[in-house]
């Protein structure tokens, strides 16, 4: 499904430049010019992203995502021509995500919105699993424990840390970059290399055979995946543990 993005801006110009720009890129665009509507139009319509003008009559950008915040926590983005670092600051403490200073090209705008919602599935995929278990393999995200044929199998953190990237995305092939990104942090993303042997490590602790891998899987020059040959686990909404 086509993420659906609503543009929250009193300047129509601005809303229909957004709109023509960013619909073509397979995104589902509602534009909205007025605060107190937007709040309406988003519980009904239950966007994946927000992007929202601060200097809005009647009720300004701050006002409209702190009432957002009271019933969602869709990612916000903060468009605006306001740039002075009490502006950012208040905006980041009403629940705003990232702020985009006006004017603002095509190429950044979708760079952020990309961020945000992929941020936002990452966001609801680290809640919801929580372990994997096959009957050989067995991974618990919370605790830190992998076990394989039941013995436990010890993971260095940077190991773990890749694993638990992979698991929260089963079956999804994650880049290279997000790996690097997720594991070793903002600097490290050209890392390839290392990237490659850790994976190599994962494989030897965790693959019955490591040359015939069944959980560690490669996209070639892309990146991994995670298998789905098991049954990852869902946390319902009161805690419990339920098979998928």
């Amino acid at each position: 499904m086509a993420p659906k993005i609503i543009i929250v801006d009193d300047d129509e110009t601005m809303n229909e430049l957004v709109r023509v720009n960013l619909q073509p890129r397979g995104y589902e665009m509602i534009s909205v010019t007025n605060g107190r509507r937007a709040i309406e139009i988003v519980r009904e319509n239950n966007p994946d992203l927000v992007i929202l003008d601060v200097m809005m009559p009647e009720m300004d950008g701050f006002e409209v995502c702190k009432a957002l915040r009271e019933f969602t926590d869709v990612p916000v983005l903060f468009l605006t021509a306001k740039g002075r670092e009490q502006d950012l600051v208040r905006g980041f403490e009403v629940g705003g995500d990232d702020y985009v200073r006006k004017p603002v090209s095509l190429r950044e705008l979708e760079a952020r919105i990309q961020a945000l919602l992929k941020r936002a599935v990452r966001v609801e995929r680290d809640r919801i699993i929580t372990q994997f278990n096959d009957g050989n393999l067995r991974i618990d995200l919370e605790s830190g424990h992998v076990y394989r044929a039941g013995k436990m199998v010890h993971l260095t953190p940077t190991e773990f840390r890749l694993l638990k990237c992979l698991v929260h995305n089963i079956g999804m092939v994650i880049t290279h970059e997000d790996l690097l990104r997720d594991a070793w942090g903002e600097n490290y993303t050209d890392a390839t290399a290392s990237l490659s042997l850790y994976i190599r490590y994962l494989r030897e602790k965790i693959e019955d055979d490591p040359s015939l891998p069944r959980y560690i899987m490669t996209k070639w020059g892309i990146g991994y995946w995670f298998a789905d040959t098991g049954s990852p686990t869902e946390k319902s909404d009161n805690g419990m543990l339920l098979g998928r």
